[in-house]
C-alpha cells in the first residue's frame, strides 16, 4: 500500500467481525510500529495486547470506559484490545529526571500518540481496523490488566477484522490548517 494512500483510506472502526486476529499479525504490526520516532529515540510505548475473550469483557465494563456505554460496547465486541502505555520520566526529561524543554512530560503522550497512529496505520495495511480511544478509567484499567508500576496508559485499541466501511469525514481544507511565514 502507498503511505499517502493508506494515510487517507484508514478510518476509525467500531464493528468488528467475529474472527480472532491471530497474535502473530499482531506481532507484525507492533514490529512495524516499534519504528515509530520517540523523544531522543527512547521509544518508551508498549503494547499490551488483551485477546481472552473474559479480559476484554473485563475491560469493556463501564467502569474502565469512565461509564461511557458507547466505548463499553465497541470495546466488548472487539476480537482483540491494545492497551498502549507509556514508560514514565523518560520522554521530555533529562537523565537526572528534571524536564528537557517547557513541555515537560507533555512528550510522553506525544510518543505515545505517534506509537498509535503508527500502530494503526501498520494495522490499515493488514486489512484491520482499529479506533484509538482516548475515553477510559486508567485506575479501573490498571485494576483488570497488569499494567508495571513504571507505566501510564496512554490509549485503548480496539483492533478486529472490519464489520463497516465507513466514509471519510469531512476535513478542513488544507488552506484552513496551513500558514506560512
Amino acid at each position: 500500500m502507498e503511505l499517502i494512500k493508506g494515510i487517507k483510506e484508514r478510518r476509525s472502526i467500531r464493528k468488528f467481525l467475529e474472527q480472532k486476529v491471530p497474535r502473530e499479525v499482531i506481532k507484525e504490526i507492533v514490529d512495524a510500529a516499534r519504528f515509530a520516532p520517540s523523544w531522543k529515540n527512547t521509544q518508551t510505548a508498549r503494547y499490551i495486547v488483551i485477546d481472552s475473550a473474559e479480559k476484554i469483557a473485563e475491560i469493556a465494563e463501564e467502569s474502565c470506559m469512565a461509564n461511557f456505554a458507547y466505548n463499553s460496547k465497541v470495546v466488548a465486541n472487539a476480537p482483540a484490545v491494545v492497551v498502549i502505555t507509556y514508560v514514565k520520566g523518560i520522554a521530555g526529561f533529562d537523565s537526572d529526571g528534571t524536564p528537557s524543554t517547557k513541555k515537560g512530560g507533555g512528550w510522553q503522550m506525544f510518543d505515545a500518540g505517534i506509537a498509535a497512529q503508527t500502530f494503526c496505520l501498520a494495522a490499515h495495511e493488514k486489512g484491520l481496523g482499529t479506533v484509538i480511544m482516548g475515553y477510559f478509567d486508567e485506575d479501573e484499567i490498571k485494576n483488570v490488566i497488569d499494567v508495571p508500576e513504571n507505566q501510564e496508559v496512554a490509549a485503548v485499541i480496539p483492533i478486529g477484522y472490519p464489520n463497516i466501511e465507513p466514509q471519510a469525514p469531512v476535513r478542513k481544507e488544507t488552506a484552513e490548517i496551513i500558514t506560512f511565514i
